[in-house]
Parts: C-alpha cells; structure tokens; sequence
C-alpha cells in the first residue's frame, strides 16, 4: 500500500469525485491526539460521502442519518491505497488531532431460499 498527501487546492474536487464513485462502503472513525487519546467515534457505518467546505474550512464525513463528523480546520490529508482502492483516510486538524477513516465494504449476504 502506498500513503500519499492531497494538496489542498485539490480537496474539494478530491472529495466529491471519491463520494461520487464510492460503493457501498462502510466507514470507522477514530480521533487521536495527545490530549484526547485513541478515541473512536463510529464503528463500521454505511458511509454517504464526503466533502470539503472551503468557506467554512472544514470535511465533514457523513454517515447518514445517524453520524456527521467534522474536521475544522483541516491541514493535510492522506490518503492510503493501492490497486484494489482506497482502505483509509487521515485528515490532520489544526488543534494537531488525526482523524483516521477506515474503509470497507459491506459483506454481501447469499440470496434467502
């Protein structure tokens, strides 16, 4: 797998092209930093996109009805993937915490006889 930084005048299109084309994913979020520890604030949630807000200078991650994570602030974003797709996101905000969103997609279940 290879990590690599989205620059910042590419985020907004960046983040509406991965909404766009996403399947049926499923979205872990967790928030780390030194004063607030390993936190995970949603586990394996169907994802519905994400975006940049550039007036606001925030991604907010939505999961739908039940989940809008927002990232004020932001300074870098990377992105790890390799042929199969992308398997996580880390989003860096100016207080210093890791917003790390881990991908997959949901398991297909066999037709009911």
């Amino acid at each position: 797998m290879a990590t690599r930084e989205i620059e910042q005048d590419r985020w907004k299109d960046y983040f509406n092209h991965f909404s766009a084309v996403m399947g049926a994913e499923q979205v872990e979020i967790e928030v780390a930093g030194l004063d607030v520890g390993d936190q995970v604030e949603a586990e394996w949630m169907p994802l519905a996109g994400i975006s940049y807000d550039p007036k606001d200078d925030m991604v907010i991650v939505d999961a739908g009805d039940v989940l809008q994570h927002t990232v004020r602030k932001p300074r870098k974003v990377y992105v790890n993937e390799d042929d199969n797709g992308i398997h996580s996101m880390d989003i860096e905000c100016a207080q210093g915490h890791r917003h790390i969103l881990k991908f997959k997609a949901p398991l297909a279940l066999p037709e009911a006889d």
